[in-house]
């Protein structure tokens, strides 16, 4: 029976293939023929076929130490590094937590059968202490596992069997976080309490910037973005 690759399904689309770096090295001089000509066989198959394909990879790989280690071709990373995106690690953007918490809250709340508004902020003040050296993925399986764990309560708390988890919450922060429909409401809202919780001190320590560990211009970007504004007083 006659079976298309992806490479063929995604004629005028986009293929994306994730973990790049551990492609075979026999099969990097192939997928090098379909970028740069187009051609390429069905396995087993002697007509020779066109595609034109968008390619996106990724990988977690330094592939510049993988092709001095001979383990990557440097005319394959030649040529699909016409526009790299670097995403750093989440340790190193913690600001980015509450959001992918609350994403992740809503992707497996419902598969789970749990109905959850709001994350603690004691847990909050955790998921943006640990370093996640599982980064992103370690992040979803930490929230999937809080919410087998949950019982009752529609807030959502770590369990405490987590080696990493303390309960010293040296943040301090006094509130919990909606599960918006939008990410921009949930960012909205956490910068906000953040806010509050600092009496609207943007920098300097003890900071709504510290707080968050980001830049106090990123801050104020986002600020400005969200339309977030210091009440005036009466």
């Amino acid at each position: 029976t006659q079976r298309r690759g992806r490479v063929e399904l995604a004629n005028t689309g986009t293929l994306f293939l994730d973990e790049i770096g551990e492609l075979p090295i026999e099969l990097q001089s192939k997928l090098l023929r379909v970028l740069q000509t187009g051609e390429f066989e069905r396995l087993g198959g002697t007509e020779t076929l066109h595609t034109d394909v968008r390619l996106v990879a990724a990988t977690n790989r330094n592939l510049i130490h993988s092709i001095e280690r001979g383990e990557f071709r440097s005319d394959l990373y030649y040529r699909i590094c016409s526009f790299p995106i670097h995403v750093p690690a989440l340790r190193d953007r913690k600001g980015d937590i509450p959001l992918l918490a609350a994403h992740f809250v809503r992707k497996h709340a419902g598969i789970l059968g749990k109905r959850v508004d709001a994350i603690s902020a004691e847990s909050l003040s955790e998921l943006a202490r640990y370093e996640w050296p599982g980064n992103v993925r370690e992040l979803e399986s930490t929230i999937e596992r809080c919410l087998i764990s949950l019982t009752e309560s529609s807030v959502l708390e770590l369990p405490d069997d987590l080696p990493w988890a303390r309960k010293d919450d040296r943040v301090g922060l006094n509130f919990s976080i909606d599960i918006g429909t939008e990410l921009a409401t949930v960012e909205r809202s956490y910068i906000t309490n953040v806010l509050e919780h600092t009496g609207w001190k943007i920098s300097g320590d003890g900071g709504a910037a510290s707080i968050l560990d980001i830049p106090t211009s990123t801050l104020r970007s986002k600020m400005n973005r969200l339309g977030i504004e210091r009440p005036t007083t009466p």
